[in-house]
């Protein structure tokens, strides 16, 4: 029998992709997870692989072509299914082509899984209602394709596990790695992950609420996203040579982000600056103990410790502001994303949970994810789910930046080269190494008080680490 393969859902608000590579032909004959393509998507390079076996009967696309989610890819003949009759061959190549845009999906979508189920509503202790959002397992037929990334098969087979019995948590009963781990130890994944629901009565014991202090229980509607119409250009070929070239998949992405981002938000930002000297003198202490197990004691890897400290005290800098029901959305987890600057533009890899991770692990990883994202191999679902980011110019020189906030986010923080400068401490004037920092923030979400203030919290965080450990 024929069955159709689609470009599948490469990721959140990911809809087109341009094929970098073909790596099969027509007449070939194709194993599950062996890889057909290498797609370039707006936020990095990905293969896709097969989600069955079979031979190649047609491609559809070519080298340097954009395809778009649900675009017919290629077509493969399946030996030993052409006894079904003509309505039931129809039948079973429409289902088998729906669970392989599952199967081929080449990223584990994390922030998205909370889509595949509905939403099932408590009582807290104040009788408000809270909505916790599961994420069950859903039915596989025995013996159909199996949803999962590569390197979640990869895991699998090192771990000697058969994916047909692993229940995934994942949209569609995508398995993803923590399944596959989970099902090793005998684990549910829900167990596992162990969500936490914060009532409104824990955050009112804590201080005002949240609702009490960004505008109580109600909503209204909220204005529509602003555009604006492109400008025509003058003919430049009327002063000289010119040459035209398209702009697309990452670079295409960063210019929408940007238009997006500078349409949204009202920005606004904050200065101040960070005395880093004993801070650095330490770090260079133990900068080559961490780099004896894989990482790089960076200031960057310090800021993300500073920055979580700051979000805690502030938590109208971890959110999102929904502008079609004018709610602010909190996030009660910490995954901040890192500027990495590349070849082909500035790409955000998301470090997850920082709160949760130790300095070490967050110097490894750090290291691990900025390799990835400038060699062009980053994972998607690294590249999603972030609440707040952070940009480092120091590396490269700068003596300051006024960041563009990372939109549906609302912060920003930028980092600039620190040097050593004459500064006036106990009346003398001594020599210090001065880190300048930067908050860029939707004015609608904080004020310029709360900016200075978490900024200066940050700043604080990074003279004396200490401090961090006092607050836990």
């Amino acid at each position: 029998m024929t069955v159709e393969f689609k470009l599948p859902d490469l990721g959140e608000g990911i809809h087109e992709a341009e094929v970098l590579d073909i790596r099969v032909k027509e007449g070939d004959h194709v194993k599950a997870d062996q890889i057909l393509f290498e797609v370039e998507t707006d936020k990095a390079a990905v293969e896709v692989p097969s989600p069955y076996e079979g031979t190649v009967e047609k491609i559809f696309v070519k080298i340097g072509e954009i395809a778009k989610v649900g675009n017919t890819m290629i077509s493969f003949n399946q030996a030993g299914k052409s006894g079904l009759t003509p309505a039931a061959t129809k039948e079973g190549a429409k289902s088998e082509g729906a669970q392989s845009a599952a199967a081929a999906q080449p990223v584990a979508v994390g922030a998205r899984e909370q889509q595949a189920a509905p939403a099932a509503k408590h009582t807290g202790g104040n009788g408000k209602s809270i909505t916790a959002i599961p994420t069950p397992a859903a039915a596989r037929p025995q013996g159909g394709p199996v949803a999962a990334t590569p390197a979640t098969r990869r895991l699998a087979r090192e771990m000697g596990i058969n994916l047909q019995g692993v229940p995934g948590s994942g949209p569609g009963g995508r398995i993803t790695k923590e399944d596959v781990r989970s099902f090793a130890e005998g684990v549910p994944p829900a167990a596992r992950a162990g969500a936490v629901a914060v009532t409104p009565a824990a955050r009112a014991a804590a201080g005002l609420s949240l609702a009490a202090k960004y505008g109580g229980e109600g909503t209204t509607g909220g204005a529509g996203p602003l555009t604006l119409q492109p400008v025509e250009l003058p003919d430049f070929t009327r002063f000289g040579q010119v040459e035209r070239v398209p702009l697309r998949s990452l670079r295409r992405k960063i210019a929408l982000n940007m238009a997006q981002s500078w349409s949204h938000v009202p920005h606004v930002s904050n200065f101040d600056e960070a005395d880093v000297t004993d801070l650095e003198a330490s770090r260079q202490r133990h900068e080559k103990a961490v780099a004896e197990r894989g990482g790089r004691l960076t200031l960057t890897a310090i800021a993300l410790k500073a920055v979580v400290s700051g979000l805690k005290k502030y938590p109208q800098f971890n959110c999102s502001l929904d502008e079609r029901t004018s709610e602010l959305v909190f996030k009660h987890y910490f995954n901040i994303g890192v500027a990495v600057a590349t070849e082909k533009g500035l790409i955000v890899p998301v470090i997850k949970n920082v709160d949760q991770k130790t300095l070490v692990e967050l110097s490894i990883e750090l290291a691990d994810v900025a390799k990835k994202t400038r060699d062009g191999k980053i994972e998607l679902d690294r590249l999603q789910g972030g609440t707040f980011t952070i940009t480092n110019i120091g590396p490269i020189g700068g003596t300051g930046m006024v960041p563009m906030v990372n939109y549906p986010e609302v912060a920003i923080m930028g980092m600039a080269r620190s040097k050593e400068q004459p500064v006036v401490r106990n009346g003398q004037i001594v020599v210090r190494t001065i880190m300048p920092l930067a908050l860029s923030f939707d004015h609608r979400v904080a004020d310029g008080a709360e900016a200075a203030m978490f900024l200066r919290h940050v700043a604080a965080c990074m003279e004396d680490p200490f401090q961090m450990l006092l607050e836990g």
